[in-house]
């Protein structure tokens, strides 16, 4: 297992652990977790984004900390702050990344994350000149999203 994982699953479980809220400090987790503080960072700012549904609060200095709360929300409203989010251009790499966070916190479902990938992925978009595919890969993604929280419930 990556680093990058298991430093995520301890904050996770710091979160689920605290009802949503965890305050830690960068250079005491990772000489928990035997990692440097910059890993830490990453993980946070790839992993705990609003996107993902996390609030992220950091201070700086010696008794700096970073604070993390879980956002529990509505779905439709996560899902509506996901597709304003997107802006006008998105890359396969950030729609996957997207799409498997949904995934993960239950938002879609496994197929809802087959069939929106299959419309995303580079193939379907074969025909459409290289400069022209974030764009329209964004437009269809939005669509996408939209029309899911639209049948939903």
């Amino acid at each position: 297992m990556k680093m990058s994982d298991l430093v995520a699953q301890y904050i996770v479980r710091m979160l689920d652990e605290t009802g949503g809220n965890a305050e830690i400090q960068r250079n005491e987790l990772a000489n928990i977790l035997g990692c440097v503080p910059s890993q830490i960072n990453y993980v946070i700012t790839s992993r705990f984004t609003p996107e993902q549904g996390y609030i992220v609060e950091s201070r700086r200095g010696g008794g700096g900390y970073i604070r993390i709360t879980r956002v529990t929300t509505d779905k439709r409203v996560a899902m509506m702050h996901i597709v304003n989010s997107i802006g006008d251009k998105i890359s396969t790499a950030a729609s996957s990344a997207i799409l498997g966070n949904l995934i993960e916190q239950d938002m879609i479902s496994e197929y809802d994350y087959a069939m929106i990938s299959a419309a995303l992925s580079d193939k379907a978009y074969a025909a459409v000149p290289q400069e022209l595919r974030d764009t329209l890969r964004a437009s269809v993604m939005k669509n996408l999203l939209i029309t899911h929280i639209m049948l939903s419930d």
